[in-house]
Protein backbone atom coordinates (compact mmCIF):
# COMPACT_ATOMS: atom_id res chain seq x y z
CA UNK A 1 0.00 0.00 0.00
CA UNK A 2 1.38 3.40 -1.01
CA UNK A 3 0.40 6.73 0.51
CA UNK A 4 1.45 10.27 -0.35
CA UNK A 5 3.21 11.92 2.61
CA UNK A 6 2.50 15.66 2.57
CA UNK A 7 5.40 16.31 4.92
CA UNK A 8 8.05 14.61 2.76
CA UNK A 9 6.20 15.07 -0.56
CA UNK A 10 6.90 11.46 -1.41
CA UNK A 11 4.96 8.29 -2.05
CA UNK A 12 5.72 5.97 0.84
CA UNK A 13 5.01 2.32 1.47
CA UNK A 14 2.91 1.66 4.54
CA UNK A 15 2.97 -1.92 5.73
CA UNK A 16 -0.36 -3.63 6.36
CA UNK A 17 0.93 -7.17 6.89
CA UNK A 18 1.63 -7.13 10.62
CA UNK A 19 -0.77 -9.64 12.10
CA UNK A 20 -0.96 -10.67 15.73
CA UNK A 21 1.47 -13.50 16.46
CA UNK A 22 -0.38 -15.55 19.05
CA UNK A 23 2.63 -17.53 20.23
CA UNK A 24 2.44 -20.38 22.71
CA UNK A 25 5.60 -19.40 24.57
CA UNK A 26 6.56 -15.89 25.70
CA UNK A 27 9.21 -13.95 23.82
CA UNK A 28 11.35 -12.59 26.66
CA UNK A 29 14.19 -11.44 24.40
CA UNK A 30 16.72 -13.48 26.34
CA UNK A 31 19.38 -12.47 23.80
CA UNK A 32 19.03 -8.91 25.18
CA UNK A 33 17.65 -9.41 28.69
CA UNK A 34 19.30 -12.35 30.41
CA UNK A 35 18.70 -10.89 33.91
CA UNK A 36 21.94 -12.40 35.22
CA UNK A 37 23.83 -9.94 32.98
CA UNK A 38 23.56 -6.22 32.20
CA UNK A 39 21.01 -5.75 29.35
CA UNK A 40 22.59 -5.69 25.90
CA UNK A 41 22.24 -3.17 23.08
CA UNK A 42 22.25 -4.74 19.61
CA UNK A 43 22.35 -3.08 16.18
CA UNK A 44 20.76 -3.85 12.83
CA UNK A 45 21.83 -0.53 11.23
CA UNK A 46 18.29 0.39 10.20
CA UNK A 47 17.83 4.15 10.31
CA UNK A 48 14.41 5.84 10.45
CA UNK A 49 13.73 9.49 9.55
CA UNK A 50 13.20 12.35 11.96
CA UNK A 51 9.53 13.33 11.96
CA UNK A 52 9.11 16.25 14.37
CA UNK A 53 5.40 17.06 14.85
CA UNK A 54 4.07 20.53 14.07
CA UNK A 55 3.12 20.85 17.74
CA UNK A 56 4.72 19.26 20.80
CA UNK A 57 3.81 19.51 24.48
CA UNK A 58 4.39 18.21 28.00
CA UNK A 59 2.05 16.29 30.29
CA UNK A 60 2.53 15.81 34.03
CA UNK A 61 2.21 12.74 36.24
CA UNK A 62 3.46 14.21 39.54
CA UNK A 63 0.10 13.50 41.18
CA UNK A 64 -0.01 9.91 39.86
CA UNK A 65 3.38 8.28 39.24
CA UNK A 66 5.05 10.86 41.46
CA UNK A 67 2.88 9.88 44.41
CA UNK A 68 3.89 6.24 43.98
CA UNK A 69 7.40 7.18 45.07
CA UNK A 70 6.73 9.34 48.15
CA UNK A 71 4.17 10.07 50.82
CA UNK A 72 0.92 11.45 49.36
CA UNK A 73 0.53 15.16 48.80
CA UNK A 74 -2.13 16.98 50.78
CA UNK A 75 -5.08 18.48 48.92
CA UNK A 76 -3.69 21.98 49.49
CA UNK A 77 -0.29 20.96 48.16
CA UNK A 78 -1.79 19.43 45.01
CA UNK A 79 -3.83 22.55 44.29
CA UNK A 80 -0.85 24.85 44.82
CA UNK A 81 1.39 22.75 42.56
CA UNK A 82 -1.38 22.67 39.95
CA UNK A 83 -1.57 26.47 40.07
CA UNK A 84 2.17 26.70 39.50
CA UNK A 85 2.06 24.20 36.62
CA UNK A 86 -0.61 26.38 35.02
CA UNK A 87 1.66 29.39 35.38
CA UNK A 88 4.70 27.47 34.11
CA UNK A 89 2.88 26.16 31.01
CA UNK A 90 1.83 29.65 29.98
CA UNK A 91 -1.12 30.81 27.88
CA UNK A 92 -0.42 28.30 25.10
CA UNK A 93 -0.68 25.31 27.43
CA UNK A 94 2.70 23.74 26.74
CA UNK A 95 2.15 21.86 30.01
CA UNK A 96 -0.97 20.33 28.50
CA UNK A 97 -2.35 17.86 31.08
CA UNK A 98 -2.06 16.71 34.69
CA UNK A 99 -2.76 13.09 35.56
CA UNK A 100 -4.52 12.27 38.85
CA UNK A 101 -5.44 9.25 40.90
CA UNK A 102 -9.17 9.19 41.59
CA UNK A 103 -9.51 6.90 44.59
CA UNK A 104 -8.98 8.73 47.88
CA UNK A 105 -11.14 11.50 49.26
CA UNK A 106 -8.02 13.67 49.32
CA UNK A 107 -7.40 13.17 45.59
CA UNK A 108 -11.07 13.66 44.74
CA UNK A 109 -11.19 16.90 46.71
CA UNK A 110 -8.01 18.07 45.00
CA UNK A 111 -9.49 17.36 41.57
CA UNK A 112 -12.65 19.30 42.43
CA UNK A 113 -10.65 22.29 43.65
CA UNK A 114 -8.38 22.20 40.62
CA UNK A 115 -11.39 22.06 38.31
CA UNK A 116 -12.85 25.07 40.11
CA UNK A 117 -9.83 27.06 38.94
CA UNK A 118 -11.34 26.96 35.46
CA UNK A 119 -7.99 26.76 33.68
CA UNK A 120 -7.88 25.62 30.07
CA UNK A 121 -4.48 24.07 30.88
CA UNK A 122 -3.30 21.81 32.33
CA UNK A 123 -6.30 19.64 31.53
CA UNK A 124 -7.23 17.22 34.30
CA UNK A 125 -7.05 13.55 33.38
CA UNK A 126 -7.41 10.36 35.38
CA UNK A 127 -5.73 7.01 35.85
CA UNK A 128 -7.91 4.03 36.72
CA UNK A 129 -8.03 0.28 36.90
CA UNK A 130 -9.86 -1.45 34.12
CA UNK A 131 -13.22 -2.00 35.83
CA UNK A 132 -16.78 -0.72 35.48
CA UNK A 133 -16.60 0.65 39.03
CA UNK A 134 -13.57 2.73 38.16
CA UNK A 135 -15.12 3.97 34.90
CA UNK A 136 -18.15 5.09 36.89
CA UNK A 137 -15.85 6.91 39.31
CA UNK A 138 -14.07 8.69 36.45
CA UNK A 139 -17.40 9.75 35.00
CA UNK A 140 -18.60 10.95 38.41
CA UNK A 141 -15.45 13.04 38.86
CA UNK A 142 -16.02 14.66 35.48
CA UNK A 143 -12.70 13.77 33.86
CA UNK A 144 -12.92 13.68 30.08
CA UNK A 145 -9.91 11.43 29.60
CA UNK A 146 -8.35 8.63 31.60
CA UNK A 147 -5.38 6.35 31.38
CA UNK A 148 -5.90 2.59 31.18
CA UNK A 149 -3.11 0.10 31.78
CA UNK A 150 -2.64 -2.22 28.79
CA UNK A 151 0.62 -4.06 29.47
CA UNK A 152 2.19 -5.21 26.22
CA UNK A 153 5.31 -7.27 26.90
CA UNK A 154 5.19 -11.03 27.31
CA UNK A 155 6.70 -10.53 30.76
CA UNK A 156 3.31 -9.11 31.74
CA UNK A 157 1.01 -11.01 29.38
CA UNK A 158 2.37 -14.48 30.13
CA UNK A 159 4.14 -14.20 33.47
CA UNK A 160 1.83 -11.80 35.34
CA UNK A 161 -1.56 -11.97 33.64
CA UNK A 162 -1.30 -15.65 32.66
CA UNK A 163 -3.06 -15.02 29.33
CA UNK A 164 -2.36 -15.47 25.65
CA UNK A 165 -1.70 -12.51 23.37
CA UNK A 166 -5.01 -12.95 21.56
CA UNK A 167 -6.98 -13.18 24.79
CA UNK A 168 -5.29 -10.14 26.25
CA UNK A 169 -6.01 -8.03 23.15
CA UNK A 170 -9.67 -9.06 23.30
CA UNK A 171 -9.67 -8.15 26.98
CA UNK A 172 -8.04 -4.77 26.37
CA UNK A 173 -10.36 -3.88 23.49
CA UNK A 174 -13.40 -4.66 25.61
CA UNK A 175 -12.06 -2.36 28.34
CA UNK A 176 -11.46 0.46 25.86
CA UNK A 177 -14.97 0.01 24.47
CA UNK A 178 -16.36 0.22 28.00
CA UNK A 179 -14.43 3.42 28.60
CA UNK A 180 -15.84 4.96 25.45
CA UNK A 181 -19.36 3.83 26.41
CA UNK A 182 -19.00 5.84 29.62
CA UNK A 183 -18.28 8.94 27.55
CA UNK A 184 -14.59 9.08 28.49
CA UNK A 185 -11.68 9.32 26.08
CA UNK A 186 -9.26 6.41 26.64
CA UNK A 187 -5.50 6.76 26.89
CA UNK A 188 -3.92 3.34 26.54
CA UNK A 189 -0.73 2.90 28.54
CA UNK A 190 1.42 0.40 26.61
CA UNK A 191 3.33 -0.74 29.69
CA UNK A 192 6.82 -2.22 29.18
CA UNK A 193 6.94 -1.42 25.47
CA UNK A 194 10.76 -1.63 25.42
CA UNK A 195 10.55 -5.38 26.17
CA UNK A 196 7.51 -6.11 23.98
CA UNK A 197 7.28 -8.01 20.68
CA UNK A 198 6.85 -4.94 18.53
CA UNK A 199 5.70 -6.45 15.24
CA UNK A 200 4.08 -9.51 16.80
CA UNK A 201 1.97 -7.64 19.37
CA UNK A 202 2.44 -3.88 19.68
CA UNK A 203 1.73 -2.89 16.08
CA UNK A 204 -1.24 -5.28 15.62
CA UNK A 205 -2.78 -4.06 18.88
CA UNK A 206 -2.23 -0.40 17.99
CA UNK A 207 -3.83 -1.02 14.59
CA UNK A 208 -6.90 -2.50 16.31
CA UNK A 209 -7.16 0.61 18.49
CA UNK A 210 -6.98 2.84 15.41
CA UNK A 211 -9.77 0.79 13.82
CA UNK A 212 -11.85 1.21 16.97
CA UNK A 213 -11.20 4.96 16.91
CA UNK A 214 -12.39 5.14 13.31
CA UNK A 215 -15.47 3.08 14.19
CA UNK A 216 -16.48 5.15 17.23
CA UNK A 217 -15.16 8.58 16.27
CA UNK A 218 -13.54 8.88 19.71
CA UNK A 219 -9.80 9.71 19.85
CA UNK A 220 -7.73 6.94 21.44
CA UNK A 221 -4.31 7.95 22.71
CA UNK A 222 -1.38 5.60 22.98
CA UNK A 223 1.20 6.20 25.69
CA UNK A 224 4.43 4.33 24.94
CA UNK A 225 5.74 3.43 28.38
CA UNK A 226 9.43 2.70 28.82
CA UNK A 227 8.57 1.20 32.19
CA UNK A 228 12.03 -0.15 33.00
CA UNK A 229 14.11 2.54 31.32
CA UNK A 230 15.50 0.14 28.69
CA UNK A 231 15.00 2.57 25.78
CA UNK A 232 18.10 3.68 23.85
CA UNK A 233 18.64 6.22 21.09
CA UNK A 234 21.80 4.98 19.39
CA UNK A 235 21.30 5.05 15.60
CA UNK A 236 20.57 1.65 14.11
CA UNK A 237 19.64 -0.21 17.31
CA UNK A 238 17.20 -3.11 17.20
CA UNK A 239 13.70 -3.17 18.59
CA UNK A 240 12.29 -3.31 21.18
CA UNK A 241 14.92 -1.01 22.78
CA UNK A 242 15.09 1.60 19.98
CA UNK A 243 13.11 4.71 20.98
CA UNK A 244 13.03 6.13 17.47
CA UNK A 245 12.12 2.69 16.10
CA UNK A 246 9.14 2.46 18.45
CA UNK A 247 7.81 5.91 17.58
CA UNK A 248 8.41 5.44 13.85
CA UNK A 249 6.71 2.05 13.93
CA UNK A 250 3.63 3.32 15.76
CA UNK A 251 3.38 6.22 13.31
CA UNK A 252 4.27 4.49 10.06
CA UNK A 253 3.01 0.94 10.52
CA UNK A 254 0.10 1.39 12.95
CA UNK A 255 -0.97 4.81 11.64
CA UNK A 256 -1.12 6.57 15.02
CA UNK A 257 -1.26 10.38 14.54
CA UNK A 258 1.34 12.60 16.19
CA UNK A 259 -1.21 14.18 18.49
CA UNK A 260 -2.32 10.81 19.87
CA UNK A 261 1.18 9.60 20.75
CA UNK A 262 2.78 10.16 24.15
CA UNK A 263 6.07 8.94 25.64
CA UNK A 264 6.46 7.95 29.30
CA UNK A 265 10.00 7.09 30.33
CA UNK A 266 11.90 6.05 33.44
CA UNK A 267 15.48 6.84 34.34
CA UNK A 268 16.88 3.44 35.34
CA UNK A 269 19.82 3.78 32.94
CA UNK A 270 20.16 7.60 33.06
CA UNK A 271 18.46 7.99 29.68
CA UNK A 272 15.05 9.47 30.52
CA UNK A 273 15.66 12.96 29.12
CA UNK A 274 17.48 11.84 25.97
CA UNK A 275 14.86 9.18 25.25
CA UNK A 276 12.04 11.70 25.69
CA UNK A 277 13.72 14.20 23.38
CA UNK A 278 14.17 11.54 20.69
CA UNK A 279 10.52 10.57 21.06
CA UNK A 280 9.64 14.17 20.17
CA UNK A 281 12.10 14.25 17.28
CA UNK A 282 10.73 11.07 15.72
CA UNK A 283 7.03 11.90 15.87
CA UNK A 284 5.62 11.83 19.39
CA UNK A 285 3.40 14.78 20.31
CA UNK A 286 3.45 14.55 24.11
CA UNK A 287 6.07 13.74 26.72
CA UNK A 288 4.83 12.58 30.12
CA UNK A 289 6.94 13.91 33.00
CA UNK A 290 6.99 14.52 36.73
CA UNK A 291 8.40 17.46 38.64
CA UNK A 292 12.07 16.90 39.51
CA UNK A 293 11.76 13.37 38.08
CA UNK A 294 9.92 12.05 41.13
CA UNK A 295 8.50 8.61 40.40
CA UNK A 296 8.80 4.85 40.56
CA UNK A 297 12.32 3.53 41.33
CA UNK A 298 14.77 5.93 39.63
CA UNK A 299 11.97 8.28 38.68
CA UNK A 300 10.35 9.69 35.57
CA UNK A 301 11.50 12.18 32.98
CA UNK A 302 11.93 15.50 34.86
CA UNK A 303 9.37 18.04 33.71
CA UNK A 304 11.74 20.99 34.13
CA UNK A 305 14.26 19.23 31.89
CA UNK A 306 11.74 18.91 29.08
CA UNK A 307 10.79 22.59 29.42
CA UNK A 308 14.41 23.39 28.58
CA UNK A 309 14.51 20.73 25.84
CA UNK A 310 11.41 22.32 24.31
CA UNK A 311 13.08 25.73 24.28
CA UNK A 312 16.23 24.34 22.68
CA UNK A 313 14.39 22.36 20.01
CA UNK A 314 11.84 25.06 19.19
CA UNK A 315 14.05 28.10 19.63
CA UNK A 316 11.88 29.69 22.30
CA UNK A 317 9.63 29.09 25.29
CA UNK A 318 6.28 29.74 23.54
CA UNK A 319 4.87 31.55 26.57
CA UNK A 320 6.24 29.31 29.33
CA UNK A 321 7.38 31.04 32.53
CA UNK A 322 10.55 29.24 33.57
CA UNK A 323 10.99 31.26 36.77
CA UNK A 324 8.22 29.04 38.14
CA UNK A 325 10.73 26.17 38.23
CA UNK A 326 12.47 28.00 41.07
CA UNK A 327 9.14 28.64 42.81
CA UNK A 328 8.32 24.93 42.58
CA UNK A 329 11.75 23.90 43.87
CA UNK A 330 11.45 26.23 46.87
CA UNK A 331 7.92 25.02 47.57
CA UNK A 332 8.94 21.36 47.45
CA UNK A 333 11.84 21.94 49.80
CA UNK A 334 10.40 24.50 52.21
CA UNK A 335 6.73 23.46 52.39
CA UNK A 336 6.63 19.79 51.41
CA UNK A 337 10.00 18.83 52.86
CA UNK A 338 11.26 17.09 49.71
CA UNK A 339 15.03 17.42 49.40
CA UNK A 340 16.16 18.11 45.84
CA UNK A 341 19.79 16.99 45.35
CA UNK A 342 21.89 20.13 45.28
CA UNK A 343 23.43 19.40 41.86
CA UNK A 344 20.06 18.86 40.12
CA UNK A 345 19.99 20.93 36.90
CA UNK A 346 17.82 24.07 37.00
CA UNK A 347 16.39 23.29 40.47
CA UNK A 348 19.17 22.22 42.85
CA UNK A 349 20.67 24.79 45.17
CA UNK A 350 24.11 24.47 43.62
CA UNK A 351 23.30 23.92 39.95
CA UNK A 352 24.88 27.26 38.98
CA UNK A 353 27.47 27.43 41.76
CA UNK A 354 31.15 27.05 40.87
CA UNK A 355 33.90 26.14 43.33
CA UNK A 356 37.09 25.90 41.30
CA UNK A 357 39.29 28.97 41.60
CA UNK A 358 40.08 29.20 37.88
CA UNK A 359 36.36 29.02 37.09
CA UNK A 360 35.59 31.69 39.65
CA UNK A 361 38.16 33.95 38.03
CA UNK A 362 36.35 33.50 34.72
CA UNK A 363 32.99 34.23 36.35
CA UNK A 364 34.42 37.40 37.84
CA UNK A 365 35.51 38.61 34.42
CA UNK A 366 32.34 37.58 32.57
CA UNK A 367 29.47 35.45 33.91
CA UNK A 368 28.82 33.90 30.49
CA UNK A 369 32.10 32.00 30.61
CA UNK A 370 30.86 29.50 33.23
CA UNK A 371 27.08 30.02 33.50
CA UNK A 372 24.85 28.03 31.12
CA UNK A 373 22.52 30.96 30.33
CA UNK A 374 21.13 34.03 32.09
CA UNK A 375 19.87 32.12 35.11
CA UNK A 376 18.70 35.33 36.74
CA UNK A 377 16.38 36.03 33.80
CA UNK A 378 15.05 32.53 33.23
CA UNK A 379 15.11 31.04 36.74
CA UNK A 380 15.40 34.06 39.03
CA UNK A 381 18.68 32.57 40.24
CA UNK A 382 21.99 34.46 40.32
CA UNK A 383 25.08 32.43 39.55
CA UNK A 384 27.27 31.95 42.61
CA UNK A 385 30.76 30.97 43.59
CA UNK A 386 31.20 28.78 46.65
CA UNK A 387 34.29 29.52 48.67
CA UNK A 388 36.61 26.57 49.26
CA UNK A 389 40.33 25.79 49.33
CA UNK A 390 40.56 26.34 45.55
CA UNK A 391 38.50 29.53 45.26
CA UNK A 392 41.36 32.00 45.58
CA UNK A 393 40.99 35.76 45.61
CA UNK A 394 38.78 35.69 42.50
CA UNK A 395 36.26 33.31 44.04
CA UNK A 396 36.04 35.25 47.29
CA UNK A 397 35.66 38.52 45.37
CA UNK A 398 32.83 37.08 43.27
CA UNK A 399 31.10 35.75 46.36
CA UNK A 400 31.44 39.10 48.14
CA UNK A 401 29.97 41.17 45.28
CA UNK A 402 27.12 38.69 44.75
CA UNK A 403 26.30 38.22 48.42
CA UNK A 404 26.22 41.93 49.18
CA UNK A 405 24.57 42.67 45.82
CA UNK A 406 27.14 45.25 44.80
CA UNK A 407 26.81 46.75 41.35
CA UNK A 408 28.40 49.51 39.28
CA UNK A 409 30.94 51.65 41.09
CA UNK A 410 30.33 49.78 44.35
CA UNK A 411 31.86 46.54 43.02
CA UNK A 412 35.24 45.77 44.57
CA UNK A 413 38.13 43.87 42.98
CA UNK A 414 40.31 41.07 44.28
CA UNK A 415 43.04 43.47 45.41
CA UNK A 416 40.78 45.15 47.98
CA UNK A 417 42.04 44.84 51.61
CA UNK A 418 38.70 43.36 52.72
CA UNK A 419 39.09 40.51 50.22
CA UNK A 420 42.67 39.90 51.29
CA UNK A 421 41.61 39.70 54.96
CA UNK A 422 38.85 37.19 54.16
CA UNK A 423 41.31 35.20 52.04
CA UNK A 424 43.76 34.96 54.95
CA UNK A 425 40.99 33.59 57.17
CA UNK A 426 39.97 31.04 54.52
CA UNK A 427 43.57 29.91 54.04
CA UNK A 428 43.93 29.41 57.78
CA UNK A 429 40.80 27.22 57.84
CA UNK A 430 42.19 24.83 55.26
CA UNK A 431 45.70 24.89 56.65
CA UNK A 432 44.21 23.54 59.88
CA UNK A 433 42.69 20.56 58.01
CA UNK A 434 39.24 21.72 56.92
CA UNK A 435 37.90 19.94 53.79
CA UNK A 436 34.36 21.32 53.42
CA UNK A 437 33.26 24.51 51.64
CA UNK A 438 32.82 27.66 53.71
CA UNK A 439 29.19 28.46 54.48
CA UNK A 440 27.59 31.80 53.69
CA UNK A 441 26.92 32.50 57.36
CA UNK A 442 30.61 31.98 58.21
CA UNK A 443 31.75 34.20 55.37
CA UNK A 444 29.26 36.89 56.30
CA UNK A 445 30.63 36.99 59.84
CA UNK A 446 34.25 37.19 58.66
CA UNK A 447 33.37 39.73 55.94
CA UNK A 448 31.57 41.99 58.41
CA UNK A 449 34.63 41.92 60.66
CA UNK A 450 36.90 42.68 57.70
CA UNK A 451 34.72 45.60 56.62
CA UNK A 452 34.68 46.96 60.16
CA UNK A 453 38.47 46.68 60.36
CA UNK A 454 38.87 48.41 56.95
CA UNK A 455 36.58 51.30 57.92
CA UNK A 456 38.40 51.84 61.17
Amino acid sequence: MFEYNKKTNLLERRETIYQLQDVSEPNLYRNLFTYSEIPKVAFNHRIVPIDMPDEIWITDTTFRDGQQAREPFSTEQIVHIYDLLHKLGGPNGIVRQCEFFLYTKRDQEAIRKCMERGYDYPQITGWIRASAKDFELAKKMGVKETGILVSCSDYHIFLKMKMSRRKVIEHYLSIVRDCISYGIRPRCHFEDITRADFYGFVVPFAMELMKLMEETGVPIKIRACDTMGYGVTYPGTVLPRSVQGIIYGLRHHAGVPHELLEWHGHNDFYKAVTNASFAWLYGCGGINCSLFGIGERTGNTPLEAMVMEYAQLRGGLNGMDTTVITELAEYFENEIGYVIPSMTPFAGRDFNVTRAGIHADGMLKNEEIYNIFDTQKFLNRHSHVAVSSTSGLAGITHWFNQYYQLTGDDVIDKKHPVIERIKNWVDTQYAEGRVTSITNSELERVADEAIKHFVE
